[in-house]
């Protein structure tokens, strides 16, 4: 006898009468917030119409919401993964596991619960989906190539503080307590409160690439990698184990991260006694991976490496008669390839190490180039913000403050998340920097670079330093922009991500990745409750805005910003025209900034999000507050959705782009979830009058 999902019974009382089955899922994006809800909502209401009892965990950008217990885990019959980031799988070991694409909870909620009762049951060596490639996966092609670029997401992710923190804090030090010193470059007295904060400062930084090295570990190979990874990343970046003066530096963390993550699946598939398999996780493999992954870049790696570097500033020693702007492109090269790495490291202490002999234009050239790659990121995401999340254009904020004081390594988190375009960017803008800090002869007493060195004095040729300087960072910042606007073009054809733009996924955030905007106290708060109990979910509603039960959306949404019908036939008309009704609450400033940016917004991806509804939306200073419209369309919109459905219940959300936190996210999370449910949109059709729209829509809660 099998229940009405098709899975074997759970079990029954004396009677013989069969239990209901126990599902428990969890949805989750890298980005986006729409998706992750809707997902939840389908799967509740496909359990529901089947008979089956099911909770749903949410990790949509806002955090994690509605977490299942250990309690929920060990009664449950299956579990349902529908998520397009990494979700960490060995709390259900022991369980049936089915996971797929978060698209697939949306658009086949049936068919994932019917799959249960066929899915693998999960062993219980933990690890993320990304190491799993079921062959019902559903998620599109390319899950497999996938794997490598979530893992190194997720290592970015949370090496972003460690860089911003260290940076930041070494930059402030320098400004404030620091001076020039012909014999040691730009220093701060050693028993000053400055050399303290500067101490923190270099924690960080060297703690920002063992990070990096440990959690693109992690990713791969769940905890039993993190310490290989994290220890290996140690060594890549600390050259002297293998006698080298430069370290590997971040390209040497990623190397070690996915050496160790990958080291640890496969002693994992080494079968071994059953007495030895509890300490596996927690001893052997660690133990066994740190060790071997350690020696291996001490022994193997790292000697070739210590080689060719040797190599490479004998031959840059003997350029030093040569053309000064080859020279100058070929510094600016190096500097900007792993900013702070061997190759940059190699080209620094080049020029460094020639001030003692009276030549200090090498150190000018490298001195130019030193803080282009900051400068030029963090440029890059004020003149093209579209191509860019939230999260990193407070990255890129973060990144012009440390160009400015030489601080190189501001640009790694841009590097490591998209080095296919940030890299040759970097490298073109440090060569044009450095060719022309050699064609103008431009000189630099200290070992140190970036603006701040000009400033306290340390460079001759001051106005020419600056000129090499702007024009380099322009170059870099004007090429990634070109680079990252093409990759993202190609991306297009890419199913969208909860219904929002295909952001780059750092997670720079990393976030989560991806990388989006992250949690800020803001978040929903409840989630899905049980397919058979909805009463029980809580309501998602801050308990800090003190909405009444009369307000829509924390009164953002009035009866000034509802329409029954809408008269335009286009999307654009149609943003236009929703425009206008927010503009009717004078909380609109600029009617056509509005505009313009919903129509950015759009170009990044439809906001269409299918089952008839679009919501396009805006973050920007056109509006003074966060305002909320609604019309309706009897006809329809071509909008573009994924499911080919035309826009007929259209929400547009507008919030200011100064202070406006996670609010956009929050009101996307609580249209979503409530438009899933089909009864609450055929009242929102149907209500006659602006009035009854309100009362429909007093129902998100």
């Amino acid at each position: 006898m099998t229940s009405p999902a098709g899975l074997p019974p759970t079990g029954g009382g004396d009677s013989g009468e069969q239990q209901r089955l126990k599902l428990l899922a969890v949805t989750a994006c890298p980005t986006g917030i729409a998706h992750t809800y809707m997902a939840a909502e389908k799967l509740s209401q496909a359990a529901e119409r089947l008979g089956v009892d099911i909770k749903v965990e949410t990790q949509g950008s806002i955090g994690a919401e509605n977490v299942l217990t250990d309690n929920d885990v060990r009664t449950a019959d299956g579990v349902i993964i529908a998520a397009d980031k990494d979700v960490d799988l060995s709390r259900f070991a022991g369980k049936r596991v089915v996971t797929v694409g978060v698209a697939e909870g949306i658009h086949h909620p049936e068919r994932l619960i019917e799959q249960v009762r066929t899915a693998p049951v999960h062993g219980g060596g933990g690890g993320g989906t990304s190491t799993s490639s079921p062959a019902n996966s559903g998620g599109g092609g390319g899950k497999e190539r996938s794997i490598g670029y979530k893992a190194l997401m997720n290592g970015v992710s949370y090496m972003i503080p460690f860089v911003v923190v260290g940076g930041l804090l070494i930059a402030i030090s320098l400004s404030l307590g620091g001076h020039t010193d012909p014999s040691g470059g730009l220093v701060i007295p050693k028993d000053s409160f400055w050399m303290d904060v500067n101490n923190i400062g270099v924690i960080g930084f060297q703690l920002m690439v063992p990070i990096l090295s440990g959690y693109i570990a992690y990713a791969i190979g769940d905890r039993p990698a993190l310490v290989p990874g994290m220890v290996g990343g140690w060594i890549a970046n600390t050259g002297s184990l293998y006698d080298s003066e430069a370290g590997a530096g971040f390209i040497g963390a990623i190397v070690t991260g996915f050496l160790a993550g990958y080291l640890v699946l496969w002693i994992k598939k080494v079968e071994v006694p059953k007495f030895v398999r509890p300490i596996m996780p927690i001893i052997v493999i660690p133990i066994v991976a740190t060790t071997a992954l350690g020696l291996f870049f001490i022994y193997v790696i790292g000697k070739p490496i210590s080689w060719v570097f040797e190599h490479l500033t004998d031959w840059l020693g003997g350029m030093t008669g040569t053309s000064a702007v080859l020279l100058g492109a070929i510094l600016g090269l190096m500097i900007a390839f792993d900013m702070g790495g061997p190759v940059n490291k190699t080209a620094f202490l080049f020029g460094a190490g020639l001030i003692a002999t009276g030549n200090q234009e090498v150190m000018g050239m490298c001195a130019a180039a030193i803080p282009v790659m900051p400068l030029g990121q963090g440029l890059a995401t004020l003149i093209r913000k579209r191509l860019y999340t939230e999260q990193e254009r407070e990255t890129g904020l973060a990144s012009l403050f440390m160009g400015l004081f030489g601080i190189s390594e501001g640009a790694i988190p841009f590097a490591a998340a998209r080095p296919a375009q940030v890299i040759p960017a970097n490298m073109l803008g440090g060569a044009v920097a450095g060719a022309l800090a050699g064609l103008a002869g431009v000189e630099d007493a200290v070992p140190h670079g970036g603006p701040i060195v000009a400033v306290l004095g340390a460079v001759s040729g001051v106005p020419m330093f600056f000129v090499a300087v702007v024009i380099g960072t322009v170059v870099t910042a004007l090429t990634t922009v070109a680079l990252v606007d093409v990759s993202e073009r190609k991306r297009r054809g890419q199913p969208m991500v909860d219904g929002l733009a295909p952001q780059p996924e750092l997670a720079l955030a990393g976030v989560g990745v991806g990388v989006g905007a992250g949690s800020d106290g803001l978040g929903a708060g409840g989630g899905t409750a049980t397919a058979h109990a909805p009463a029980q979910r809580t309501s998602s509603a801050p308990a800090s805005t003190g909405a009444s039960d009369d307000e829509v959306l924390s009164g953002y949404l009035t009866a000034q910003t509802v329409k029954v019908r809408l008269d335009s036939g286009d999307k654009d008309a149609a943003i236009r025209e929703m425009a206008g009704l927010l503009a009717a609450t004078g909380k609109v400033t600029d009617i056509e900034e509005l505009v313009a940016a919903a129509l950015r917004r759009e170009e990044q991806g439809t906001t269409g999000l299918g089952e008839e509804i679009a919501v396009p939306h805006a973050k920007t200073d056109a509006v003074t507050a966060p305002v909320v419209g609604f019309a309706r369309s009897a006809e329809g919109v071509e909008w573009g959705s994924l499911d080919g459905t035309k826009a007929k219940l259209v929400f547009m959300i507008s919030v200011p782009e100064a202070a406006a936190g996670d609010e956009h996210l929050r009101i996307l999370a609580l249209l979503s979830r409530k438009l899933m449910d089909t009864g609450f949109r055929e009242r929102l059709m149907t209500a006659p009058d602006e009035a009854a729209v309100l009362d429909v829509l007093r129902e998100i809660r």
